[in-house]
């Protein structure tokens, strides 16, 4: 026969745990506590694909702007297309977290149009600028634009896209992304042809 101690004890420890499955107090911190890791993701996600976005506008902007000045001259100097080029790449602003590379090339089609020759080129890589490829080197273009005697300016904007979550100041750590999506490339070619003029020398490029 059970005894009357041990009978109110196993009513005690029922009520206990009836009470314990009962308390929904704490589901909701639970509830909270899984939810929201899946919440920030899909935040940063949101906010990282609309910078990255207008990031690529930019890009594509950087070409169309800069190829518009330099075409817009009559003749150039190589600190004018530097100083082009520089305005160009403040576009990305405020975007900081890594530097466009800029090249702007003058393009001559042969008299057969068989040829697209360099005239000048300039470059601007890490905010420095340099010479880019060497007078007559043969370069290529669309055939759409391969005419005869024809002048052009090619302006080529490239960008290792950095995420803000794979970005520190120090460029030594990466917070949590795979090399796969740490540095994502953005570019655009523009060819414009001169507008003021047959062609746009640059006398000490």
């Amino acid at each position: 026969m059970m005894r009357a101690g041990a009978h109110l004890m196993i009513t005690g420890v029922w009520r206990k745990t009836s009470l314990f499955w009962s308390d929904r107090r704490g589901i909701a911190a639970v509830e909270f506590a899984l939810i929201m890791p899946i919440l920030l993701i899909m935040y940063f996600l949101t906010m990282e694909a609309s910078q990255a976005i207008e990031t690529s506008k930019k890009v594509s902007r950087i070409g169309s702007m800069v190829a518009d000045l330099v075409t817009q001259q009559t003749s150039v100097l190589k600190a004018d297309v530097d100083a082009i080029m520089q305005i160009g790449s403040v576009t990305l602003q405020p975007y900081n977290r890594s530097n466009p590379t800029i090249t702007v090339t003058a393009i001559q089609v042969s008299a057969d149009a068989t040829r697209a020759l360099v005239v000048w080129s300039r470059k601007l890589v890490a905010g420095v600028a340099s010479p880019g490829a060497a007078a007559t080197t043969e370069t290529t273009i669309p055939a759409s634009l391969r005419v005869a005697n024809t002048f052009l300016i090619r302006v080529e904007s490239n960008l290792g896209y950095t995420p803000v979550i794979a970005w520190s100041a120090s460029s030594q750590q990466k917070l949590g992304l795979t090399s796969a999506f740490s540095n994502i490339t953005m570019g655009e070619t523009y060819f414009l042809r001169p507008r003021r003029s047959v062609t746009i020398p640059c006398s000490d490029c």
